[in-house]
Formats: structure tokens, sequence, C-alpha cells
């Protein structure tokens, strides 16, 4: 999984423990295991939500200050569907 970089930071530290995506399919999986810096996030959760449920708090949950930044960034390609990833930061 990729970040943006101003949240990498925070992802390694354990303060960002989720990330909405934007794709026509999953590309992750649950238990799957994606680098990050020194070490690697471990999925532990995917799941598709409806558009109405992106919400100001699942906003700051995954970084961000509002939905408008959010999914400025989080929709970028031609997928359709909302998924809710859910993982945890692993040191090496």
């Amino acid at each position: 999984m990729m970040f943006a970089k101003r949240l990498r930071d925070r992802v390694m530290l354990g303060e960002i423990t989720c990330s909405l995506r934007i794709w026509q399919r999953p590309h992750v999986k649950v238990g799957g295991r994606y680098r990050l810096g020194p070490g690697a996030i471990l999925v532990t959760s995917v799941r598709e939500i409806e558009w109405d449920k992106i919400t100001p708090e699942l906003a700051l949950r995954s970084g961000f200050d509002s939905v408008e930044d959010l999914l400025a960034v989080a929709k970028h390609g031609s997928g359709d569907n909302v998924y809710l990833v859910e993982f945890e930061f692993h040191e090496p």
C-alpha cells in the first residue's frame, strides 16, 4: 500500500490505523503485509463502505483534515468503490 508522503511518519508511529481507498476492486487482502519504511503494515480488515459513510471523523482517523482533503488524495483512478482498510504498523 502506498501512502501520501505527509502521512507516512504518522502511519509508522501508529497514529493512523486506517485508510480509505477508491478502487474498482480491493488491491490488498486481510493478513497481507506491505512494506513501509523500515517495517510493514499488516492489513487487519478490508470492507466496502458507501460514499455517505465517508465522514469528517473517518477523514481524521485516516490522517486528513477534512472529507474534501481525503477525497482529493483518494480519488485519482478509475475506481468507484470505496474500501475502508484497517491496519497495524509493525517494526522490522
